[in-house]
C-alpha cells in the first residue's frame, strides 16, 4: 500500500488535517502516518484537537517549540529528514503556512519525496509575514498544489507556475467540509455557552495572537481600545493566546473584556454558532466565521481571503481604533446573504483522489 507522511504542528492544520485522514481511513487506499512537530504545545491547542476531532493519533512528535523561527524550523527539518529516511514515503502532505509547513516540505524535496501542499496560492503580499514566506516556499517545490479558491489559482498563474512541472489543481478550502462535518457534534458535546452564560447573538468573539499584533505596543493599545469600547455595546469574549497573554502584561494593558483560556475546536464551533461577528488576526478564523454566517472584522492590513472582502462578508481595518467602530457598527446593522459558495464541497475527497492519482504515477 502506498504511503503518505502527513506533517502537523499547529491548530488549524489539526481541524484540516481531521478531514483528510477521515477519508483516508474511510477509502483505505493508502497508508497515512502523522507527524506532530509540537509547534502548538499547549494541550487546550494541541491534544485537545486530536482528541475531540478523533485525528490519529501522531506516531511521531517532535516536541520544538518556544524558539525562533530559524531554529524552530532547523530543527524541525533536521528530525523530519531522518522520519522520511526511516518511513520511505510515496509523498508528503503539509498544510497552510507554518514553519512546519516548510520544514516538512523541505525534507522531503531533498529527499526527492512528492510534495503535496495543501491550501496552495494563498498570498497576502506582505513578505514581512513569516507565513507568506513559507507559502510561496512551500508552493514552489511542491508537486501537487491544492488551491482553495480562484483568487489563489490566478496568484500562481501570476507567478508563473503554469509552466512548472507542477500539478495545479482547484479543490476547494478544506476547512469548509471540517466545519459542516463537526459542526453537529459540537453542539451535542459542547456546554460552553452554558458555562460561560453567554447569550445568542449577543457576544463578539475575538482572537488576536499574530506577532506582528502582539509584539506592538502601539497596535495592542488601539486594538484593545476599540475592543473596550465594543465590549460597553456587546460583551467581547477572548480566548487568550499564551503570547497575547504575555505582551498584555508586558505593555501593562488594562481591559475589561471577558478573556477565557484556549478553547477546542468544539467549542469554538459554539462560540462562533451564537456570536453576532468575529474579530481577528487569523486568517483560518475569517473562514470559519463565513461558515458559520457571520461577519468578520480583520485585525490586519491585508487578507489571503479576499473573497470574504470582495464579497462584504469581512472588513479590513488594520489595527486602526476608529476603523474597526466603524466597522462593528455597520456588521451591527446590516444583514448579509451567506448562501454563495465561495469554496467548494467535498472537498477532502477531490484531496484524496489527487493525492492517490499523484502517487500512482
Amino acid at each position: 500500500m502506498k504511503k503518505i507522511v502527513t506533517i502537523l504542528g499547529a491548530r488549524p492544520q489539526f481541524v484540516k488535517a481531521a478531514v483528510l485522514s477521515r477519508i483516508v481511513s474511510e477509502m483505505n487506499q493508502i497508508q497515512e502516518v502523522i507527524v506532530h512537530t509540537g509547534q502548538h504545545f499547549d494541550a487546550n491547542m494541541s491534544a485537545v484537537f486530536f482528541n475531540e476531532m478523533q485525528i490519529p493519533t501522531p506516531k511521531y512528535n517532535l516536541a520544538i517549540h518556544g524558539l525562533t523561527h530559524g531554529a524552530m524550523t532547523g530543527q524541525m527539518l533536521e528530525k523530519i529528514e531522518t522520519i522520511l529516511i526511516d518511513e520511505k514515503p510515496d509523498a508528503v502532505v503539509v498544510y497552510g503556512d507554518t514553519n512546519s509547513t516548510l520544514a516538512g516540505a523541505l525534507a522531503a524535496k531533498k529527499l526527492d519525496i512528492k510534495v503535496i501542499h495543501i491550501e496552495a496560492g494563498l498570498r497576502s503580499f506582505n513578505l514581512k509575514m513569516p507565513e507568506e514566506v513559507n507559502r510561496i516556499l512551500t508552493d514552489r517545490i511542491s508537486a501537487l498544489l491544492s488551491c482553495p479558491t480562484d483568487t489563489s489559482l490566478q496568484n500562481l498563474a501570476n507567478e508563473g507556475f503554469g509552466i512548472l512541472p507542477i500539478k495545479i489543481e482547484k479543490h476547494g478550502d478544506i476547512m469548509k467540509d471540517a466545519v459542516a462535518f463537526y459542526s453537529e457534534k459540537s453542539s451535542e458535546k459542547s456546554t460552553i455557552i452554558q458555562d460561560l452564560d453567554l447569550s445568542k447573538e449577543a457576544f463578539v468573539l475575538t482572537t488576536i495572537h499574530r506577532q506582528e499584533n502582539t509584539d506592538d505596543e502601539v497596535k495592542m493599545k488601539e486594538i484593545f481600545a476599540a475592543l473596550d469600547e465594543i465590549n460597553q455595546t456587546q460583551q467581547v469574549v477572548l480566548p487568550l493566546h499564551p503570547r497575547t497573554k504575555k505582551m498584555l502584561t508586558k505593555f501593562k494593558i488594562n481591559t475589561k473584556i471577558t478573556f477565557i483560556e484556549p478553547v477546542g475546536y468544539f467549542d469554538m464551533l459554539e462560540l462562533l454558532k451564537n456570536c453576532t461577528m468575529v474579530v481577528t488576526d487569523s486568517g483560518g478564523l475569517q473562514k470559519e466565521a463565513f461558515f458559520s454566517n457571520k461577519n468578520c472584522i480583520i485585525v490586519r492590513e491585508e487578507t489571503e481571503w479576499l473573497e470574504l472582502v470582495t464579497h462584504n462578508f469581512a472588513k479590513i481595518v488594520g489595527t486602526n481604533k476608529e476603523n474597526m467602530l466603524s466597522a462593528f457598527q455597520y456588521f451591527l446593522t446590516t444583514e448579509m446573504d451567506f448562501s454563495i459558495n465561495l469554496f467548494g464541497k467535498n472537498v477532502g475527497k477531490k484531496i484524496h483522489d489527487s493525492i492517490c492519482n499523484l502517487i500512482q504515477d
